[in-house]
């Protein structure tokens, strides 16, 4: 029997381990900005694939001279890549016109076949696809929020009583504060008591531009103390009847 088809319990060990190191570097970035699937999630995927490909590569080693048998390595591996997505797709979200989690989908299925890579080990081809994820996670990240400040939407629920003259004085705060409206949606909410009588609730959905992040903040702040705000919220936090409150929410 060919020694192609034979791991010691040594080498199996240390692709195992490598494996978990690799996956738990990607994971750790992930679980640092907080986002759904984080340290162990990537490790358990790498270690699982790895331990797949092994499986795949030299658990039926007994039935290679077998005359009737046709060994594939890859049949197993095939598996992992096309069932990945499951895991993937558990870890995207859609809040409004708002998709969050594709990156952390994305690191998921490149974290298995990073596994993959370990378990036949491909080695090198698997320290340097961790290496370009990172800097594709964190170094990439920056540079693409530095270019795209000026062209990416923010999205903004404001709910108000329903009066005349608030969507406009909502919208003069907005454009005092150089952010521009893209879209505004305007939905019934129900109501809601202001000194004993009982008033319309309108919910307006903006989706906005804005240079800076602290723009936006400063202009939920202005319109937050108007009167018959009842709340707003953003992605990244609110504020529920002028009062400020965190509220993080996970961003591929």
């Amino acid at each position: 029997m060919s020694s192609v088809w034979h791991i010691t319990d040594l080498e199996l060990t240390i692709r195992i381990l490598l494996a978990a190191g690799l996956g738990g570097l990607v994971g750790l970035e992930r679980e640092w900005s907080n986002h759904a699937a984080g340290l162990r999630t990537h490790i358990l995927v790498c270690i699982g694939s790895t331990a797949i490909m092994l499986l795949s590569i030299y658990g039926f080693s007994e039935f290679v001279n077998e005359p009737q048998v046709r060994v594939d390595p890859a049949r197993l591996a095939a598996q992992v890549i096309s069932g990945i997505g499951f895991l993937g797709a558990g870890t995207i979200m859609r809040t409004g016109l708002t998709v969050s989690g594709l990156t952390t989908a994305a690191s998921v299925w490149v974290v298995a076949a990073i596994g993959l890579c370990v378990g036949a080990g491909f080695l090198y081809c698997a320290v340097l696809a961790t290496v370009m994820v990172l800097l594709s996670l964190v170094v990439l990240n920056k540079w693409e929020k530095y270019l795209m400040r000026n062209r990416r939407t923010m999205e903004v629920v404001i709910k108000i009583v329903d009066k005349p003259g608030v969507l406009g004085n909502i919208a003069t705060k907005f454009g005092e504060n150089g952010i521009h409206i893209v879209n505004v949606q305007m939905n019934p909410d129900g109501m809601t008591e202001v000194d004993g009588v009982l008033e319309a609730v309108v919910e307006l959905r903006f989706s906005l531009k804005a240079s800076q992040g602290e723009t936006l903040i400063k202009a939920l702040d202005t319109i937050s103390t108007s009167g018959h705000i009842l709340s707003t919220e953003s992605k990244t936090f609110s504020m529920v009847s002028g009062s400020r409150k965190s509220s993080r929410h996970a961003v591929g």
